[in-house]
């Protein structure tokens, strides 16, 4: 399914759950993303067919007729499309709280938002308490991490540049991806190296500058029996050894990570910026941290931290 067709659908779920009243077909198209650009027999033959397929995965759409209108309307009610209540075993319930750390990543809430906000200019009341179960979230701050996803999902190969350990030069890389796995923290795609003609597995941290797509969609094949999570396990670089990074910080900013430091001298830089010690293992993971707090944190050293995050900061700015 590709990512137009599925956003569209997650739209169209929002709307008839956020609605507390039916929807005629008209509504529905002004209001959901990716009906409004269709002409009229081409949003009927679209509509029928996101309807027949929500229906399919047991998404109950009631349709109602109201002798004072001409056309039907839709809608899901909330009590019928809702679990019932669950129960969970310590172990279940320890499961699932590992899995709520592990999303924490809005792909789709921009859709959403979208979404509710024609409703309401619609003047069409919506129940936001209804849609917050619908929000999935993946915590990492690797860039490369969204368009890997995605090209796993499509079955599609990939090239992008590659930093190996203890390296300062990137080589290109074509992959036939076959997974994104996480291990103690750090995200890694497995796949086929077309240029070396082996599976091999790389740190996304390690990534430098853009994926892009090559080929087509589903012309990657998995191979039977592959162990993903087995084959992150053989990295022997899985244990770098833990150093000190020495990082100026803005007065009153970056709370959390003071918290995390080793040692915080306050007003100990020459400009009058805190001084603090974070240990670290690698230093792309640490350059994602740091960059993404922008200008209120300097790296003063080693300097394989200090270039990746010049890195990371380079890339953003292309």
């Amino acid at each position: 399914m590709s990512r137009r067709k599925t956003e569209r659908l997650l739209n169209l779920v929002i709307c008839l759950l956020a609605t507390r009243r039916p929807l005629s077909a008209e509504q529905i198209r002004h209001a959901v993303p990716g009906y409004d650009r269709e002409g009229d027999e081409a949003f009927q033959r679209m509509f029928e067919r996101d309807k027949n397929e929500l229906r399919e995965i047991g998404i109950p759409i009631e349709v109602h007729k109201d002798p004072w209108e001409e056309d039907p309307g839709y809608r899901i009610v909330r009590q019928a499309y809702e679990l019932p209540e669950i129960t969970l075993e310590p172990d279940e319930a320890a499961v699932l709280g590992l899995a709520a750390q592990v999303w924490q990543r809005a792909s789709l809430a921009e859709a959403a938002g979208g979404a509710l906000l024609k409703l309401r200019a619609g003047g069409v009341e919506t129940d936001e308490s209804a849609v917050g179960s619908l929000e999935l979230r993946v915590d990492t701050r690797d860039p490369a991490f969204p368009a890997l996803w995605e090209a796993v999902r499509d079955r599609r190969a990939v090239r992008f540049d590659y930093r190996t350990a203890g390296s300062g030069t990137a080589a290109t890389r074509t992959l036939e991806p076959w997974g994104v796995v996480s291990r103690r923290g750090r995200w890694y795609v497995v796949g086929h190296d077309r240029g070396r003609g082996e599976h091999r597995v790389f740190r996304l941290s390690r990534i430098t500058g853009p994926v892009t797509p090559i080929g087509r969609p589903g012309e990657v094949k998995v191979p039977p029996g592959i162990d993903l999570r087995e084959m992150v396990g053989w990295r022997d670089d899985l244990a770098l050894p833990e150093r000190v990074a020495l990082l100026r910080v803005r007065p009153g900013t970056c709370q959390g990570l003071r918290q995390l430091a080793q040692a915080v001298r306050p007003g100990g830089g020459a400009d009058g910026w805190d001084e603090v010690d974070v240990s670290f293992s690698d230093p792309e993971r640490l350059a994602g941290w740091i960059a993404s707090l922008g200008d209120d944190v300097e790296v003063s050293g080693p300097p394989d931290a200090r270039d990746a995050v010049i890195r990371r900061l380079k890339g953003a700015l292309a």
